[in-house]
């Protein structure tokens, strides 16, 4: 089936005349640009937060490895503390594409074994987004993960900083849904990843993306 409706693409044709980067971190930098938004008109400046890209994992189990009953879905998630929005926030866990040469589900893999104590055999694409495209470059790609098992307490990392914190926690997805509409989550992958997670339930799970489909990340993403 040919896929329908608009998709994004990538735009190569506009001309940067000049470029400086004024600042650079551990996990961003910043760029200033002159550049031309289509022939004619004056030059104008834009400045850029050069970030790494990240990827989140919905990890879900149902039917008989559900803790419910009635085999209901549930979603794992962890409760972190974000500073820069001074806030607790329940999130999925994630985490940013920042070892050299590694692969986005390669990272899912690893972040969802550090943060969770959990391993899935099962891994599908849900989602690509970026995080806010006016003025920075990370995109972020969300991760179906089914199939979970705990890991050994012996191959478990020992969690550090803010990730110290970290409970993991099962939810019915249906009340995460509910939280999300409700505006008592705010965390954009979080967010994206159970709205997009219902809609796949809801659609029996087919047209899920493979695991290594292709991703309009950006080129300049660190």
């Amino acid at each position: 089936m040919s896929p329908v409706g608009p998709a994004d693409a990538r735009e190569t044709g506009r001309a940067v005349r000049a470029h400086e980067r004024v600042w650079s971190g551990p996990i961003c930098a910043v760029d200033d640009e002159e550049l031309v938004l289509a022939e004619g008109q004056e030059p104008v400046r834009r400045q850029t937060v050069v970030h790494h890209d990240a990827v989140s994992i919905v990890a879900l189990r149902e039917g008989e490895d559900s803790s419910r009953d009635d085999g209901a879905v549930e979603i794992l998630m962890v409760r972190q503390y974000r500073h820069p929005v001074r806030a607790m926030l329940w999130e999925v866990p994630a985490g940013l594409l920042d070892v050299p040469g590694e692969a986005p589900l390669d990272a899912a893999r690893r972040e969802l074994a550090e943060e969770t104590d959990y391993v899935a055999a099962r891994w599908d694409v849900l989602v690509d987004f970026y995080a806010s495209p006016g003025f920075t470059t990370e995109g972020s790609r969300v991760f179906l993960a089914r199939c979970l098992h705990p890991l050994p307490v012996d191959q478990r990392i020992r969690r550090e900083a803010e990730e110290a914190e970290f409970v993991p926690t099962w939810f019915l997805l249906d009340d995460v849904v509910h939280a999300v509409a409700g505006g008592r989550l705010h965390n954009p992958s979080t967010v994206v990843g159970v709205l997009a997670a219902a809609r796949a339930r809801a659609h029996s799970w087919e047209g899920l993306r493979p695991a290594d489909a292709p991703w309009l990340r950006s080129p300049r993403s660190l």
